[in-house]
């Protein structure tokens, strides 16, 4: 049963080994999943259990009257952020066993993972604006001498070739917009995870890089 649990990337920072290395980590912050709402899709012989968490508590005023009401019937105090995590399971026995192993106002929280798991991260890229070919793609500069001109990074021809009927081609790579889309990273190691004292909040360190920026929304997962 691979349930995913939602964080918040905090930035990164370095850790050291036992053996005296040093590893670059990102830090990401980790409040309870609380358990809102489950719910089963049937289709044929198997189905899917879609889990409804809600995290990072917030005020009343912040929520609107439907969000308030949805929360209230799980009897859960005001949470600024509701998401989902999709499980899929073959028969009835299997159905139950989710339902059961999640009752709904108990908590997810980092007992999920353990040291040195390895897990499947995604999260939203930073948006970067619009960026010419040469840095979207990776397209080489045009000459920078002889009669160059002022098109040093202009992307050349897009149509006309032979076969493409003086059109643009699908798929054709152009300027446009840049990051800011759903990344997925597997196989990324936790490092370590570590309690913050007086609170219920933890502290997973996953060696490397995770997308996003500072305080955007991280799922985990364990990778499969």
């Amino acid at each position: 049963m691979n349930v995913s649990l939602w964080g918040t990337k905090k930035g990164m920072t370095q850790f050291s080994t036992d053996e005296g290395k040093y590893i670059p980590v990102t830090v990401i912050l980790i409040t309870p999943n609380i358990i809102v709402q489950v719910k089963v899709e049937k289709n044929n012989d198997s189905a899917v259990a879609i889990v409804q968490s809600a995290f990072k508590e917030c005020k009343i005023k912040n929520l609107s009257k439907s969000q308030l009401g949805h929360l209230k019937k799980s009897n859960i105090s005001p949470h600024k952020c509701l998401k989902e995590t999709r499980i899929k399971a073959k028969g009835e026995q299997a159905i139950q066993e989710v339902t059961s192993k999640f009752p709904i106002g108990s908590p997810l929280d980092v007992s999920l993972f353990k040291k040195k798991d390895k897990v499947k991260v995604v999260a939203i890229s930073k948006g970067k604006g619009f960026a010419g070919v040469i840095k979207r793609h990776g397209f080489a500069l045009q000459n920078m001498s002889h009669g160059g001109g002022p098109v040093h990074r202009s992307m050349g021809s897009s149509a006309g070739g032979r076969g493409t009927r003086q059109k643009v081609p699908k798929g054709k790579k152009m300027p446009g917009r840049m990051g800011g889309q759903r990344v997925t990273v597997r196989n990324l190691e936790i490092v370590e995870i570590l309690p913050l004292e007086n609170t219920k909040n933890q502290i997973i360190l996953v060696k490397g890089a995770v997308p996003g920026n500072k305080g955007g929304l991280v799922n985990l997962c364990k990778s499969i």
